[in-house]
């Protein structure tokens, strides 16, 4: 790779050298950066997490995310995804 030199100057993750080293576009589906993509909240998960949110907000003494989490139709959300949208909503 002629152009190695210049990506070598900023800062590269196991995945990024991978495809330096063996091409680009050489990790296959479910390996690497393409395995860790988080599935993209729908409208209406959006909908779902913002009405869980204002049901369990003023709840004393509960965690809110974790009442959020038991009652959330999606499974497979993690606690950290959870909070990370509310932040974005």
């Amino acid at each position: 790779n002629k152009t190695a030199f210049v990506e070598l100057l900023f800062w590269k993750s196991p995945a990024a050298a991978y495809e330096m080293t063996k091409g680009y576009n050489s990790l296959q589906e479910g390996e690497g950066a393409a395995r860790s993509r988080v599935p993209s909240w729908t409208p209406q998960e959006e909908q779902e997490l913002r009405e869980l949110y204002w049901k369990y907000k003023e709840v004393e003494g509960e965690d809110v995310i974790a009442a959020i989490l038991a009652h959330l139709p999606t499974p497979g959300r993690t606690r950290k995804q959870v909070v990370k949208q509310l932040v974005r909503m």
